[in-house]
């Protein structure tokens, strides 16, 4: 199935702070039901620019639209962000999603263990949060975005220092969840990662839209000098 929130267009964003530019006139547009990537070295703007579109920071000018509907309380009930630190709840893993099912009629304990099943955590659904390890917690944090249904996860460095087999866990996940129709929005700084999941790059470097294109074009034949430094490691200044 389609998303029905795509495509997601942005049409000249700015936002200042003290009157410095963050980002910089950004007009794209992101369709499909795929896995969006946006790369970009430190300072590029990547979380202020997923945060424009959750609706978490507000724009001093330009426009977002979800398939022609600017951003409103009804589209962002329908989109889940995820952080690189997890906030939860000092309970037990069942019971941070049983927090989520009592905000949620449609919510059944079938899904709670659907879910905690999906992320590798039912053996530790009695386990209290502060027991669990950075990427069990991350799981845990991707258990309760799932649960609400998303039709699009915004995830702003959620792999960023955790273990492998909680990484390969995540990814699994959410290649998953985009086979089933989920826009998955990813921002990372692992190459790697990005290589592996996937299908189109949007690349920001102080504040501005350098590039955006299929992964296999970017990977083999960026179109932009700092695409290419970027890729090579370099420092971008």
């Amino acid at each position: 199935m389609r998303c029905a929130l795509l495509p997601i267009q942005i049409d000249r964003l700015w936002l200042k702070a003290r009157h410095k530019p963050l980002l910089r006139d950004i007009s794209v547009t992101i369709k499909g039901d795929g896995i969006t990537v946006i790369m970009g070295p430190n300072g590029a703007g990547k979380s202020l620019f997923i945060r424009c579109l959750h609706g978490l920071s507000q724009p001093d000018s330009g426009a977002i639209n979800f398939a022609g509907t600017p951003l409103n309380s009804d589209i962002r009930q329908r989109q889940a962000l995820m952080f690189q630190k997890p906030i939860l709840l000092k309970r037990t893993v069942q019971q941070n999603l049983a927090f989520v099912q009592s905000l949620r009629a449609d919510i059944l304990m079938a899904d709670i263990e659907r879910v905690l099943e999906q992320v590798g955590l039912r053996h530790l659904a009695k386990q209290p949060v502060k027991q669990l390890s950075g990427g069990e917690q991350q799981r845990l944090a991707l258990a309760r975005a799932l649960l609400l249904r998303p039709e699009m996860l915004f995830l702003d460095e959620a792999c960023a220092n955790l273990d492998p087999a909680s990484v390969g866990q995540i990814e699994s996940v959410l290649l998953e969840a985009s086979n089933r129709g989920q826009k998955i929005i990813l921002i990372t700084h692992d190459i790697a990662q990005a290589k592996r999941l996937a299908d189109d790059i949007v690349f920001l470097h102080h504040g501005q839209l350098w590039e955006h294109s299929p992964a296999d074009r970017f990977f083999t034949r960026p179109a932009s000098e700092q695409a290419q430094a970027y890729l090579d490691g370099q420092i971008l200044i």
